[in-house]
Formats: C-alpha cells, structure tokens, sequence
C-alpha cells in the first residue's frame, strides 16, 4: 500500500526515546515503520500501553499504540548485526510504503567502562550495533533515496565530537564518535555532489533523559530522576529537525535542548523535567569545539579507490 503520507523508518523504537520519536512523529503525520529485535503479542500484554521502559515495550505494542490513536504504523523485526535483516527492513519498508522519507538509527548497545574492563567480545558487539549498523542501513537505504529523487533526511543518535566524552567509556565513545563521523563525511558527500534535498543530522541529549537504560540508576539512587528529563524533548528537537533547511542541519553534531533554543526559540525548558520543579544537570559541555580547519575546502588531489581498483582490471 504506496503511502502519500511521508514515511519515516525509525530502527531502535521497541522502547523509551525510540518509542517516543514513534509515537511523537505519527501524531504528527508520518507513517511509521518501527523495528527493533524484540516482538511479542500484544493481547497478552497487560496493563496495555505497557511501562514505555520496560521489556514489554516491543516494536508490536508501540505499532499498536499508534494505531489506537489513529496514526500508521508497521512493526518489521530487525537484527543490526544482521546486513541481510537490515536489507530486507529497508526493502520491506519500501515495499510496503513506496518510499523512504525520514531514517532515524536509534539502535544502540551502552557499556560505559574503562579499555581493561571492556571485554573484546563487549567491544565487538558494541562496534556491531552502534557503528557498523548505522552503516548498514544507510547502505541499504541508499538506493532507495536515488529512486525518490534524492529528498531524504536521516538522523542519527550520536554526539558532538569532544575531548571529555572519551573519558570513562573509550570502548563506546569509539563507535559513538565513529557515528558522528560517518553523520560528517555524508553531509559533505552529498553536498559535493549537488544533492540538495538530502541532510544527515546526529542528536544527543543535553541532560538525561528516561529510558531502558536509567531504568537500574533509578531503583539504586532515587534521587537521580530529579536529573531525568522526558523523552518527549527529544522528538520536539528531532521534528523541530525535519522542519529545518537543510543547509541548517546536514551535517550538525547538536543537542535536543541546543537545537531548540537555537531554531525554535525555546526559552523555557521545564515542562520536560520527569520531576515537576527539578532543573536536571546538563551533563554535555556549554560549547562545543570547532572541528573545521581553514583549509576546510582545499581537498589536494581527490583520490577514488572504486576507479584506483577499476584501472588495474
């Protein structure tokens, strides 16, 4: 069924923030296509609409969450270490659809610790999830967003690039960084070549926001929710993105709170506070570094590796 609705394809939405951007863009008008490894039926699933942090939010309750409130949506169970799963998401997705118009890769996988207590298996699966899958989807998104004319947005879920985020959690950061990277060299891959109805964004949150992963902080340290924002800020930044030209966003590492502040004029902050009254602790910089040089467009001599390889056959 070819939608006239955009699509957005959101990989990581089973629960909290992925959830949220779900929920958040079908109200808005989007069809909605939610993947994750995790299903279940949703029958069974009792109290209904489940705690959104909880194992019981899977990619089938939420399609049903936005089907009940009169939005669009298609659960397609997905495995990021899997290209093969992650090619038939993406053809699925078209399939189903017609097109792709937004592609948010939230999927992640979290172990914050130091090099010698990261296990290389740890490692691995980390770089899987979070870098390596990012890289597939795109891959085998890529030729769909030719088939549409060149007009998508894609966002990622990774951070500005500075010195004190190594700190603590290399092993992540590693994958993390290598995320932002990838968001960097596309955009300037795709304003090279003229495409300019194509922007890629990456996002991070300013403060900590709810989610599966502050679930445990929260049973050991009351105390921390007052520190907790809610996941509603991060979709308002993500549509306040797809709303945005996109020479304002290809290619931006920013924040949910920075975002807004900056492009919706968002002064006042507290009605995302989880706790009413609480001012959660930004826990990113107040600014972050530069990354470009003034050499910026002096490329030398380009080298292609495809046409290096093609004149030796």
């Amino acid at each position: 069924m070819a939608s006239e609705q955009k699509v957005a394809l959101i990989v990581g939405a089973s629960r909290g923030i992925g959830r949220q951007i779900a929920i958040d863009l079908a109200k808005n008008g989007y069809a909605v296509v939610v993947s994750a490894k995790s299903t279940s039926d949703t029958n069974a699933t009792k109290p209904f609409p489940p705690d959104p942090n909880s194992q019981q939010s899977t990619i089938s309750t939420v399609e049903r969450e936005i089907k009940e409130g009169g939005g669009l949506a298609t659960a397609i169970p997905c495995d990021t270490r899997d290209l093969e799963s992650v090619q038939r998401l993406v053809d699925e997705t078209v399939k189903i659809y017609g097109h792709i118009d937004v592609l948010i890769y939230n999927s992640g996988a979290i172990w914050w610790a130091s090099v010698e207590k990261t296990a290389m298996k740890r490692f691995q699966l980390m770089q899987r999830i979070n870098v390596e899958g990012l890289y597939g989807t795109i891959q085998a998104a890529l030729p769909h967003f030719k088939n549409n004319g060149w007009k998508a947005r894609v966002i990622v879920v990774s951070p500005p690039i500075y010195s004190r985020f190594f700190r603590g959690k290399t092993a992540y950061a590693m994958g993390k960084v290598g995320m932002s990277v990838l968001t960097k060299g596309l955009a300037m891959d795709w304003e090279r070549d003229g495409k300019k109805e194509m922007a890629i964004t990456s996002i991070w949150p300013a403060s900590s926001i709810q989610s599966a992963a502050t679930s445990q902080i929260e049973k050991t340290d009351q105390d921390s929710i007052k520190d907790l924002r809610k996941a509603s800020i991060y979709a308002d930044a993500i549509l306040a993105m797809l709303r945005a030209p996109v020479a304002d966003v290809n290619g931006l590492l920013d924040t949910d709170e920075d975002f807004l502040r900056e492009h919706e004029g968002v002064t006042d902050f507290s009605k995302y506070s989880l706790v009413e009254g609480a001012s959660p602790r930004r826990i990113m910089p107040a600014k972050f570094p530069d990354l470009s040089v003034a050499e910026q467009a002096d490329e030398g001599r380009r080298t292609d590796s495809t046409k290096l390889r093609a004149s030796k056959l």
